[in-house]
């Protein structure tokens, strides 16, 4: 059955409802940032009953993350690092350092500022769920290809340092997003 075309505003050619939701943009489905949000949704589903065991959630094991690679860091750097808002942050570490997974310390030259540090305990369970995690990884390489997985790291590096440098639109645009 064909579709009924309206007739536009006085003096313009009918116009489809599909033709009307038609926007002059790439198909929703082949937008980059959709994209990589499916892939990272694709990823995550193996690894979210993991964190669930271990009672972390994906934000989190983040922040634990980051930090068991460093001594300690400065509360801003660690939102800019974890790709988190700074409201959003604060929570977070609140809950970890009532866990004792974390441990914050004012800098006694600038009372305003705060470095975090993993505790003890933060290293003991990043130690506890790594095994899962590299088996997941283990999983994934064996499943897509070492080479290929290698390959498509470098490709979102090489991506995001292109569009680092691009800077198109205002400030806003380097904040994390989930759109």
């Amino acid at each position: 059955m064909a579709r009924k075309k309206s007739t536009g505003s006085a003096g313009s050619e009918p116009v489809s409802k599909a033709d009307a939701r038609r926007v002059p943009m790439r198909e929703f489905s082949r937008s980059l940032p959709m994209s990589l949000l499916r892939a990272r949704e694709a990823v995550m589903r193996h690894f979210r009953p993991s964190l669930r065991d271990h009672d972390l959630t994906e934000q989190q094991w983040r922040i634990l993350r980051a930090l068991s690679s460093i001594d300690a860091i400065e509360v801003t750097e660690l939102a800019r690092v974890a790709f988190l808002l700074g409201p959003s942050l604060s929570r977070i570490l609140r809950d970890l350092e009532a866990r004792h997974l974390i441990e914050r310390k004012v800098v006694k030259a600038d009372q305003r500022r705060v470095v975090v540090s993993i505790s003890a305990r933060g290293l003991r369970l990043i130690e506890a769920v790594a095994p899962s995690s590299e088996a997941i990884y283990a999983a994934m390489t064996a499943r897509y290809g070492a080479r290929k997985l290698a390959k498509l790291q470098e490709m979102l590096q090489t991506l995001e340092s292109c569009l680092w440098e691009l800077r198109v639109g205002d400030k806003r645009d380097a904040e994390p997003s989930a759109s």
